[in-house]
This record gives C-alpha cells, sequence and structure tokens, in this order.
C-alpha cells in the first residue's frame, strides 16, 4: 500500500519515497523522471501525481556528487527590472562574500507557475540554501521547499505562515501607519493606485492595510486604478491622469511603490497642482530615485538590502538567534513625509 507519510521530514526525498507513495519500484520511478523506459501511461502519471504531491525534484547531479550538496545558494525573486530587488541581491552577495557560497538568481516575473518552475530546476542542482521573495507558493512549490533538507528563508514579507525561516516586513502594518500619517495630516478623499495586482501580494496586503486603516477614522477608499504591467515612470503618470480625471475631488493618492509614485508627482508638478495642500501624495520603498525628484516624495523604506543580508546570514550560518531554522525576524520600516504630504497644523 502507497504511503504519504515521511519518518525525517527534514532529510532529502528520495526515490523510494516516491516509489513508496506510487506504490511502483524504485527503477519504474526513475524511468518515469528520466522519461525513459517502457512505462505505461497509467504508471507513468500515477508516479508523476506522487512526486508532485510530495514535492519531490529529481538529482541533476551525477555520480559521485549525487548524494552531496553544492556551494550554490538559490535566490529566487519576482523582479529584476523592479529597483528594490536588485537591493536585496546586494544585500545577499555582500554576506556571502567570504561565506564559500555562491548566490545563483532566479526570476519569476510575479507569476506562481513560474516560480514553480525555476524552484524545481533550481533545487534540481541540490543547492546549500533557498532564499525566496514571499509567503504566498503553489502547493508544489510548498512541499518542495518543505520536503528540500537545507534552509529555506522567505523574504519581503512576514504576513503568514513561513515554511521554514522568514525575514522581512509586514507590509499590511506598513499601509496602516501610512493611512495613519495621512488621516492626522487632515486628508479625507483618498485613492489608491496599484500595478503588478493582484499578482503582487505584498502590494495587496499594503493596501487591505491601508484600508484598514482609514477605516479607524470611518474614512474608505474614494477611487483605485490598478495596472498589470510593471512600474514604470510614464505608467505613474497616466495612472494619475486617469483617477484625477474620474475623481477630480481627490485629496491624496497612495501608490503601491515609488517609481508610479513618482511619476504621479511629475504629472502633478507639470499641471501645476499644489502638492501637499490640494493634493498629498505617497510611494512605497524608499528608492535612491527620489533624491533626484524636484519634491522628495513621501516614502516608506522597505529595509531590502537589511532583509538580504539577514537572509543570507541565515543560510551561511551566521545568525545572531543561533537557531537552526526556524528564525522569524520583523524589520521596521520608518514613514518618510518629504514633501508631498503636508504638516499637521
Amino acid at each position: 500500500m502507497s504511503s504519504t507519510v515521511r519518518p525525517d521530514p527534514r532529510r532529502p526525498l528520495t526515490l523510494r519515497d516516491v516509489s513508496e507513495a506510487s506504490g511502483v519500484s524504485e527503477m519504474t520511478v526513475s524511468r518515469v523522471l528520466r522519461n525513459r523506459g517502457d512505462v505505461s501511461d497509467v504508471t507513468r502519471e500515477k508516479v508523476l501525481e506522487a512526486a508532485k504531491r510530495l514535492g519531490y525534484v529529481p538529482n541533476k547531479i551525477a555520480g559521485a556528487l549525487a548524494s552531496q550538496r553544492v556551494n550554490l545558494v538559490a535566490v529566487i525573486v519576482p523582479s529584476l527590472s523592479n529597483l528594490v530587488f536588485p537591493e536585496v541581491l546586494s544585500g545577499i552577495s555582500e554576506e556571502l562574500e567570504d561565506s564559500g557560497l555562491q548566490p545563483v538568481f532566479g526570476v519569476t516575473n510575479y507569476l506562481a507557475e513560474r516560480e514553480e518552475a525555476v524552484l524545481y530546476e533550481m533545487l534540481s542542482w541540490r543547492p546549500s540554501g533557498v532564499i525566496i521573495a514571499g509567503l504566498e507558493h503553489t502547493d508544489t512549490a510548498r512541499a518542495m521547499l518543505a520536503n528540500a533538507g537545507i534552509p529555506i528563508v522567505e523574504i519581503m514579507d512576514v504576513d503568514g505562515k513561513a515554511i521554514d525561516s522568514v525575514v522581512g516586513i509586514s507590509h499590511r502594518r506598513a499601509g496602516l501607519e501610512t493611512a495613519r500619517a495621512i488621516i492626522r495630516a487632515g486628508y479625507r478623499r483618498i485613492g489608491f493606485l496599484g500595478t503588478k495586482m493582484p499578482h503582487d501580494h505584498r502590494a495587496r496586503k499594503r493596501m487591505e492595510g491601508f484600508e484598514a486603516g482609514l477605516a479607524e477614522a470611518g474614512v474608505e477608499l474614494a477611487d483605485r486604478e490598478f495596472y498589470s504591467g510593471g512600474s514604470a515612470l510614464l505608467k505613474g503618470r497616466e495612472m494619475t491622469e486617469a483617477i484625477l480625471k474620474r475623481a477630480p475631488d481627490l485629496d491624496f493618492i497612495y501608490y503601491s511603490n515609488d517609481m508610479i509614485g513618482a511619476g504621479g508627482l511629475l504629472y502633478c508638478l507639470d499641471k501645476g497642482i499644489d502638492v501637499p495642500g490640494k493634493l498629498g501624495l505617497a510611494g512605497f520603498n524608499g528608492v535612491d530615485l527620489l533624491d533626484g525628484l524636484p519634491r522628495r516624495l513621501a516614502t516608506m523604506d522597505a529595509c531590502r538590502h537589511e532583509i538580504g543580508q539577514r537572509a543570507a546570514a541565515i543560510i551561511a550560518g551566521r545568525s545572531d538567534s543561533g537557531l537552526i531554522g526556524g528564525e522569524h525576524v520583523e524589520l521596521t520600516p520608518v514613514l518618510q513625509l518629504g514633501d508631498t504630504i503636508r504638516r499637521k497644523q
């Protein structure tokens, strides 16, 4: 009879585990996973279903190295065009520089299926650890991570259940604190502009926290505008123009990131809109791009460089806590009012 119960969830899965779960021999499992030999469709489907359910990933390291790990750390992020993640990667690279470990990067484009495929490929080379952005994964990806038998660090977000270790910020709290600051400043007709929604779970959580903060004061979002593409100055200008034409009485716009927020600020300045008197603005991430704007956009630093460093330290066994797995590191971002939120009178 097949079984899906593992005797030791901390060890890597083996062909025997898939064999027991599917009820066929290890040799047959090997043939199916290597796409070799004459195996019936029914048996093939049974083996593939069991492997996917368990999160088993074949080992691409052959010969004498087959039972060993390589000195690679798999780092999986949603985007490299977003200004946020290069700083995360920089923090990871700095921390691993003299550790003997080398980061290798994969990009998912915010797609869950793409993340699953990238993770499968990287785990097949038996890395020494995985650093992966976010807490939301497919069931198969979660199974692969949980059964990899190596340190796993999910980064950027702490609002959810971690597989192993987690390093990040609470995006719900970030949105909540921003809303409270906006209400204290006297704004009441408030809109939200976001990109990559709903695939960017962290932006979604910030919006949820933001709405909760407004609700504390009996205020609801007056309008919102979403766009499925990437973050860009031009898109920020276009979205700002669209929402203000639709809701010209808005007195504040909260952007899901600084890039579209910067585009919105440039649009407002170009149109002669009084910022922050008539219209307040705020973004998120605290990117260096803001230093070159005519006015400083209000924002909240996402602690991205430190997140990369702390995650890499866990993988390298350098964590200050001394824990082996299961570490929870929550960093606290600070809202910077800049020149686009009026000071309370």
